[in-house]
């Protein structure tokens, strides 16, 4: 989903179109989660088929903030990101990335996404505080 906000170009590296290196993440609603999939291909391992720990991480983020940003049209950065690693993630697999807001005050969402094969192994989550930055 191209994110319509000022100084778009649609360039993200998690999310963008344009970008010829990107993840190209396509995230969407589905009641209150926002749900991306993804085969993650071999050039973004760490280990021998292992998702390289950077990209699990940008993914995870990548969840959090657009949630924000598609569900309410406020552009955020992140404040805080603790990510947990529960078990490799593989590569050249059907991912699921799945974020949901647990909570907001004042200018500070409090969000959590994981990462979780196809049989519904969660093997990365994550919790951040997004600060919005709309002036």
């Amino acid at each position: 989903m191209a994110r319509q906000l000022e100084n778009n170009d649609d360039y993200c590296f998690a999310c963008g179109r344009n970008n010829p290196i990107g993840l190209h993440l396509d995230f969407k609603f589905d009641g209150d989660k926002y749900i991306a999939k993804k085969t993650v291909p071999r050039e973004y391992q760490g280990y021998k088929d292992i998702v390289h720990g950077g990209i699990i991480t940008t993914m995870l983020d990548e969840a959090m903030g657009g949630f924000v940003i598609d569900r309410y049209k406020k552009t955020t950065v992140t404040g805080r990101l603790e990510v947990r690693y529960k078990l490799p993630t593989p590569t050249e697999q059907e991912l699921t990335i799945t974020a949901w807001q647990e909570s907001s005050r004042h200018n500070i969402y409090s969000m959590r996404s994981t990462i979780s094969t196809a049989d519904g192994t969660i093997t990365a989550e994550a919790t951040a505080k997004m600060a919005v930055v709309d002036k």
